[in-house]
C-alpha cells in the first residue's frame, strides 16, 4: 500500500486546519497559528534526494502515465516548485555546492572528480549540527572516501567511497569524431536486480532503522536520504516495465536540429556515445526509465511509512529533490550535463503540514541552493555571510512575498570544448558558453519557455533578442561574481593540477 493511500483529503484537512467546530478559520489567521505552533518546537528535517530524476517524470509535474503516489503524497500535502534547478548538471558538482552552500566555482566542484576545498568547511550539515541537530547521511552524496563534511554516515556505501583525484582536461574543441556507442545503452532492460536497486534498498532499511530507534530525548535530526535511482543503469522487474511498455513515446528532433546545437552540446554528443542510439533502444530506455522511477517511488513510500509508524510525521519536514535531471534522448541526449529543462530542472517538495497548507505550488525560478538556506533558517541555523543562494521560508509563508526568480546553473567538468552557465529568470532561459581559444568564440542560447518550452528554437540570433540577451548576462555575471570566461580558465589550471592526497 501506498503512503499516499492512508491519507484522505478529509483527513488532511482535519491535520491541518485545527479549530473548535463551528469556528471559521480564515486562510490568513490558520497560516499564523501553523506557524506560531511549527516555531514552538524545530521541527526535524528529511531530504530525501534521487539522482538523475527527470521532474516531467512524476504525477505531482503532470505526467498521467508515471505511477509515483508517494511523491505525489508530498505535493497534496506540501510545496511543490515548478522552477526548480540544480546548480550544476552532475552528480558531484551538485551535491557539493549543496553541501558547501555555493555555486561550484566558488569552491572549485568542477566535476564528479571534486571535492571541496577543505575537508572542515562550514557546510550545511556542519551549520545544522552547531544549531543542535544530528546530521544524518544515509546514502549516496558522492563524497571522497575521507569526507563526509559534518555528517555522520550511517550506510557507508560505495556511492561515497571514490578517491578523487580533481583532474581533468579539454580535448580539441574542434575534434568532434564520434565515440562508439556508450555501453550503458547494453544494460538497458528487465531484471529482478541491479546496482542501483541493492544500493537504494539498503538506504530504505538504514533510514527506517533509524526512525524505529529514534526517542524523544533525543536532538532533532537533519538526515539526507541518498537514493541512486533512477539513475543507470535503467534496470527495473518485468511486472514494473509492462506498466509502460510501448506506452511511453520516442522524442521529437526536428531536422537539421543537431547542426544547429552549440559546439560543446556536439562534444557531448559525440564523446559521451550518444550518436547513433538505435530507436527501439531509445524506446526500451524510456520506458525502463519510467519503470525505475515508479520503482523509486515505492522505496521513498516505505520511507515515508516508517516516519509514520514511528510517530515522526508531525513534527518532521519531508523534502523531496533530485541532483540533476535526466535527458531522456529529448534534443538526441541522455543522462545529464546539459542546460536543458530535462536535466538541469529538478523536482522539488517541501511538505510539513503543521506549517504550510498543501496542494500549493510556487511557479518562480529557485535553486538547490536556495533549498539548503531554506533548511538553515527551518532550523534556527545561521548561514554563513558568503553562503550563495536565498531562504525561501517568508515566500513559502506568504506566496504573495516578492521572490527573485532566479536560478543559476555551471557546467564545467568533461566531454566539452568549454565550460557554461545557465540564468533562469521569469519566462527566459540564457545559457552562456565560454570561449574554447582565442580562435573560437563563445556560443549563446536564449529560450522562451512559454512560446518554446522543449527548447527548439534559438533566439540568440535574433536581432530583436540583443538587449534582452545583454541584460540576462549581466545578470549571470552579477549573480556569480565572476565572469564565466575568468572561471574556465581557472578551472582548466586546478583540473590540470589535480588533487595531492596525504
Amino acid at each position: 500500500m501506498s503512503y499516499s493511500s492512508q491519507i484522505s483529503r478529509r483527513q488532511f484537512l482535519r491535520s491541518t486546519c485545527a479549530g473548535t467546530a463551528g469556528v471559521t478559520i480564515s486562510n490568513s489567521l490558520l497560516h499564523v497559528a501553523n506557524a506560531e505552533t511549527a516555531q514552538a518546537k524545530r521541527p526535524n528535517i528529511l531530504v530525501i534526494m534521487s539522482d538523475e530524476h527527470n521532474r516531467d517524470i512524476c504525477g505531482s509535474y503532470g505526467n498521467r502515465l508515471v505511477q509515483t503516489p508517494n511523491i505525489d503524497s508530498l505535493a497534496y500535502s506540501g510545496v511543490t516548485f515548478d522552477n526548480a534547478y540544480c546548480n550544476s548538471p552532475q552528480c558531484a558538482p551538485s551535491r557539493l555546492s549543496f553541501t558547501a552552500g555555493k555555486y561550484i566555482h566558488h569552491v572549485s566542484a568542477w566535476s564528479n572528480e571534486s571535492w571541496l576545498p577543505s575537508g572542515d568547511i562550514a557546510s550545511l550539515p556542519r551549520i545544522m549540527n552547531g544549531a543542535g541537530y544530528e546530521s544524518i547521511l544515509c546514502g549516496k552524496m558522492h563524497y571522497d572516501r575521507s569526507r563526509r563534511y559534518g555528517f555522520k554516515d550511517i550506510t557507508g556505501l560505495f556511492t561515497n567511497n571514490e578517491m578523487k583525484s580533481g583532474k581533468g582536461r579539454r580535448p580539441k574543441p574542434l575534434r568532434l569524431k564520434a565515440r562508439p556507442v556508450s555501453p550503458r545503452f547494453s544494460e538497458i532492460g528487465p531484471g529482478d536486480s541491479s546496482i542501483v536497486m541493492s544500493h537504494d534498498q539498503y538506504v530504505t532499511q538504514a533510514a527506517t532503522r533509524f526512525f524505529k530507534n529514534r526517542t524523544d530525548a533525543d536532538k532533532p535530526f537533519f538526515m539526507l536520504a541518498g537514493f541512486l535511482a533512477p539513475h543507470p543503469p535503467f534496470v527495473v522487474p518485468g511486472k514494473v516495465w509492462e506498466n509502460y511498455r510501448d506506452a511511453v513515446e520516442n522524442p521529437y528532433i526536428p531536422d537539421g536540429f543537431f547542426q544547429s546545437l552549440p559546439l560543446n552540446y556536439k562534444h557531448l554528443r559525440a564523446r559521451m556515445g550518444l550518436v547513433g542510439v538505435d530507436p527501439k533502444t531509445v524506446k526500451l530506455g524510456r520506458e525502463m526509465y519510467y519503470g525505475l522511477t515508479e520503482w523509486l517511488d515505492t522505496e521513498i513510500g516505505k520511507v515515508l511509512e516508517a516516519l509514520r509508524k514511528n510517530d515522526l510525521v508531525d513534527n518532521t519536514v519531508v523534502i523531496y529533490v533530485s541532483d540533476h535531471g535526466e535527458n531522456m534522448g529529448e534534443h538526441g541526449f541522455w543522462f545529464k550535463k546539459t542546460m536543458y529543462e530535462q536535466s538541469a530542472g529538478v523536482p522539488m517538495i517541501i511538505s510539513w503540514p503543521q506549517r504550510w497548507r498543501g496542494d500549493q505550488r510556487r511557479h518562480g525560478a529557485c535553486s538547490l541552493l536556495d533549498l539548503a538556506q531554506t533548511i538553515v533558517e527551518l532550523g534556527s541555523g545561521v548561514a554563513p555571510g558568503d553562503w550563495d543562494g536565498d531562504s525561501m521560508v517568508g515566500w513559502m509563508d506568504d506566496p504573495h512575498k516578492p521572490w527573485k526568480d532566479l536560478a543559476v546553473s555551471q557546467y564545467y567538468g568533461g566531454h566539452i570544448a568549454s565550460g557554461y552557465a545557465m540564468a533562469r529568470q521569469g519566462r527566459y532561459k540564457y545559457v552562456y558558453h565560454t570561449e574554447p581559444n582565442r580562435e573560437i568564440g563563445p556560443e549563446r542560447e536564449l529560450y522562451d519557455l512559454v512560446h518554446d518550452p522543449m527548447e527548439f528554437a534559438n533566439l540568440a540570433g535574433d536581432r530583436g533578442q540583443q538587449d534582452r540577451i545583454k541584460v540576462m548576462h549581466d545578470v549571470l555575471v552579477k549573480e556569480l561574481g565572476e565572469d564565466p570566461d575568468e572561471t574556465e580558465q581557472r578551472c582548466r589550471v586546478e583540473r590540470r593540477n589535480g588533487y595531492h592526497h596525504l
